[in-house]
């Protein structure tokens, strides 16, 4: 008995200790730690995301050229709707009521009892009047935004535009973004994203069985604070901006200006563009729509994407090199009777015009074909007919340290190459050994399979500009309070050719304005030294294409313009272009001697006929297409050949192998 009594004790002892851990532990949980406390309260708390505004976007003297504007996207949790007057609510946000139910299936389907975005982007004034009434949609809740708006409706192709993020943006991000999101799509937004986001914060708040909201949850302890993204400088001017806009209105092409001592971009012109506050607010995608069906493709951007020969424009160029490797010197002389002879090729000279004994400076003057068709032969003929091949990758790589042929990595996205061929490519179109100088005779005066963009155009005028060399061109100039630039676009590229043999060049050059094709587009008190283009196009007219720096001493500003399909460089490409140089110089368009106006370039339209442009361009996709297809044809000839080749080679070897063995058995028979 003695021994139950004491394990009553025991027992007793054991009670004692648990129920002292459990009031100790209880103690701890309701009065020390608050975490529990907090956490059974999660089930009536609501997250807030705090979208952060967008960086503006400025011009280079500090003017805005994208800003941001409040917005208001109506969130739904479909676990928390109750009954309510469906027809006032779509009365309110302009829906029907098919529309409101699609959504809410959507919203359904998203997750049924997590809150998704039931409509987008509502205006202030919508807002306002929804705000009122908002206690009458259980369920329904509103939340900031800010979308981008443009006040000068400028720049559409350099500034880009933003969406929503899609799957493959959301994956990745690694999670940043989610399903609503916005996020840079092309241009600046895109290619300075992650600077221009900013960060997003989170705010909890409290709510009760109604869903009213109450107070933050733990007085803010969890919340964090959205961080707006930052300011970007860029090197555009809106003044010459707008101005080159307004000029190639009703046109198609491109302006690209650069200034040669930095790099900068100062103006950078698609043709036609768009305004950008049409891909903001709830028609976006019904404005979007139109214009990805138009013929004129409004969201090609051309200064970096358009592919043009550049024509007479190259000829500065071609003498460079020609000087460079001892071809030509400044004084030689070719007697122009109107054409060149390329073997057995006539190639004339524009209009045929017969220029006569001209040296290097009077042919850049007078754009004489059978000077530059001569420099070329003899680069590509220095080693004799049978290297070709050799000497032809000699002249391309000089070509392509100015920037032919490769990106400049332009901080912009969707930069194309443009096209210098290598020999390689004629070997396979004429075979290897089947073609001569007199073959490609055309590269030398910018037409053939020669073809550049906007910027590379403007990029070879600034390394002109500034005797063999040019800085990596450029958009963006600083970030928020810093001037930050890449440090690969503070190097000096030079380009393997002397100082020494750029002053009987620019001579020419500013003959071609001062008394030249371009006298026309001459700026009373500014010496600009240009070079016109009249480039041969398979779709229409002749593209009119004109470069130029200016001034001749210490230049300012490098420019490149063309228009698809308006004729000679001279007519509508010069002109266009000294307005602008001027315009940057001066801050002002002065009279000119030989009565040209902005006005007249201004109101011109130019645009090819909608029907026979859409035409051309098909018939252009079906050759094309063909020729893909001819090429294809060819390859499985080739390859089905080369396999019934083989296949017969083997059929004789096994044949000749069974006699072998035929011989061998017979002879070991005997």
């Amino acid at each position: 008995m003695n021994k139950f009594f004491e394990r009553r004790y025991v027992v007793t002892g054991i009670f004692i200790v648990i129920t002292l851990t459990l009031l100790a532990r209880l103690y701890y949980i309701q009065i020390v730690d608050d975490r529990y406390s907090l956490y059974a309260s999660r089930n009536v708390i609501r997250q807030f995301i705090l979208y952060p505004a967008r960086g503006p976007i400025l011009d280079r003297n500090g003017k805005i050229l994208v800003q941001n504007e409040p917005i208001y996207d109506i969130m739904v949790n479909p676990k928390e709707v109750k009954a309510f007057d469906t027809l006032a609510f779509c009365k309110l946000i302009g829906i029907d009521k098919a529309g409101f139910d699609k959504r809410f299936a959507k919203a359904i389907r998203y997750s049924p009892s997590h809150e998704s975005i039931f409509e987008k982007q509502l205006s202030v004034e919508l807002y306002a009047s929804f705000q009122e009434r908002l206690f009458e949609f259980p369920g329904f809740y509103v939340q900031p935004r800010t979308v981008r708006t443009y006040p000068d409706s400028i720049a559409a192709q350099f500034l880009g535009f933003i969406g929503e993020a899609q799957d493959r943006d959301i994956k990745r991000s690694g999670g940043y973004y989610r399903p609503g999101d916005y996020i840079g799509v092309t241009g600046v937004e895109k290619a300075y994203e992650e600077v221009l986001r900013g960060q997003r914060g989170v705010k909890n708040m409290m709510v009760d069985s109604r869903g009213i909201l109450k107070e933050s949850y733990a007085n803010g302890a969890f919340d964090t604070v959205a961080r707006s993204g930052e300011r970007l400088t860029s090197s555009l001017d809106i003044t010459v901006q707008k101005l080159g806009e307004q000029l190639m209105k009703n046109k198609l092409g491109s302006i690209v200006a650069i200034e040669p001592s930095t790099g900068e971009i100062l103006c950078y012109v698609s043709s036609p563009t768009y305004d950008p506050n049409l891909m903001v607010g709830r028609e976006r995608g019904n404005n979007a729509a139109k214009m990805y069906n138009d013929p004129y493709n409004p969201f090609f951007i051309r200064p970096i994407q358009a592919y043009y020969p550049p024509g007479s424009s190259f000829k500065p160029l071609s003498a460079l090199i020609a000087m460079q490797e001892g071809i030509v010197t400044p004084s030689t002389i070719y007697n122009c009777r109107g054409y060149y002879m390329a073997g057995n090729r006539r190639v004339p000279c524009f209009h045929g015009e017969v220029h006569g004994p001209v040296n290097l400076s009077r042919a850049v003057a007078e754009s004489c074909n059978g000077y530059f068709d001569m420099v070329f032969e003899k680069l590509i003929n220095r080693n004799g007919a049978r290297n070709t091949d050799t000497s032809f990758n000699y002249w391309r790589n000089n070509v392509a340290k100015f920037g032919l042929g490769t990106k400049l990595d332009l901080d912009m996205p969707g930069e194309g190459r443009g096209n210098l061929p290598r020999a390689s490519y004629y070997d396979k179109v004429y075979q290897k050994g089947g073609w001569r100088s007199s073959t490609v005779i055309s590269l030398g005066i910018g037409q053939g399979e020669l073809l550049a963009t906007p910027l590379q155009l403007a990029n070879i005028e600034a390394t002109i500009a500034n005797h063999g060399f040019f800085y990596k061109p450029h958009l963006i100039k600083a970030i928020g309070d810093k001037q930050i630039i890449k440090s690969e676009y503070t190097v000096k590229n030079y380009v393997g050719v002397d100082p020494q043999y750029f002053d009987p060049v620019i001579d020419g050059m500013q003959s071609v304005v001062d008394f030249g094709t371009a006298r026309g587009a001459k700026i009373p008190d500014i010496i600009m030294c240009g070079k016109t283009g009249t480039a041969q196009n398979k779709t229409g007219k002749d593209n009119s294409v004109f470069v130029a720096f200016a001034p001749r001493e210490n230049p300012k500003i490098a420019i490149a313009v063309v228009v698809e399909n308006a004729g000679q460089g001279a007519t509508w490409a010069a002109p266009i272009a000294s307005f602008i140089v001027e315009q940057y110089l001066k801050r002002s368009i002065s009279q000119r001697p030989s009565g040209i106006t902005p006005e007249y370039y201004i109101n011109a339209n130019l645009l090819p006929d909608l029907s026979i442009y859409s035409l051309k361009m098909k018939k252009e996709h079906t050759r094309d297409s063909i020729r893909a297809v001819k090429a294809d044809s060819i390859k499985k000839i080739k390859a089905d050949s080369i396999k019934k080749a083989a296949q017969m080679k083997t059929a004789k070897n096994n044949r000749l192998n069974s006699f072998g063995n035929f011989l061998a058995n017979r002879g070991a028979g005997k």
